[in-house]
């Protein structure tokens, strides 16, 4: 594999992995507006940076992101996150495919959300803090895959809850 030089937005967008997870593991010291706030300015950044990402490798057979976050951490903040958000944890999802075929609205909660994006992006930051330089390109190109196919889809979607949380809530 030949190493790919790491791009100011490479660089940026690991920073705010970074910064986005740390805004996660401290939502239970938060409160929640102060949270909602953080999300709302940290999840469009995700999604422009994710975007932008360009990283040219000529084998990308190998990307991929190693499981880092064990199942009783990723439910530890999942749980800070949902008792933080009290009842406005829940809103109605309706870009859910199985949307089509129910006559009832699909609920998604905040706090799942939120900790789905956050177990890619800590696997993606631990295994970039762990690799050689060499192998940061791959971890890049496996998190841009796996914004592409998953994640950005649950970004856009809790970044319309969290809106109307800020914005439109009754209180």
């Amino acid at each position: 594999m030949e190493s790919a030089i790491l791009n100011t937005n490479s660089l940026a967008f690991i920073a705010l992995c970074n910064e986005y997870c740390a805004a996660i593991e401290d939502a239970r010291e938060s409160e929640k507006d102060e949270f909602v706030q953080s999300m709302l300015r940290l999840l469009p950044r995700l999604y422009i940076s994710a975007t932008d990402l360009k990283i040219d490798l000529l084998d990308e057979e190998d990307a991929y992101l190693e499981p880092i976050l064990d199942e009783d951490y990723y439910e530890s903040v999942r749980c800070g996150i949902e008792n933080l958000m009290g009842p406005e944890d829940i809103f109605l999802e309706v870009f859910e495919e199985d949307m089509k075929y129910s006559d009832t609205p699909i609920a998604a909660s905040i706090s799942e959300s939120l900790a789905d994006i956050f177990q890619v992006l800590y696997n993606f930051v631990g295994m970039v803090k762990e690799a050689p330089e060499q192998l940061i390109p791959l971890a890049l190109v496996a998190v841009r895959d796996e914004f592409q196919g998953y994640w950005s889809r649950i970004l856009c979607n809790v970044l319309r809850a969290l809106n109307q949380l800020r914005y439109n809530s009754a209180e």
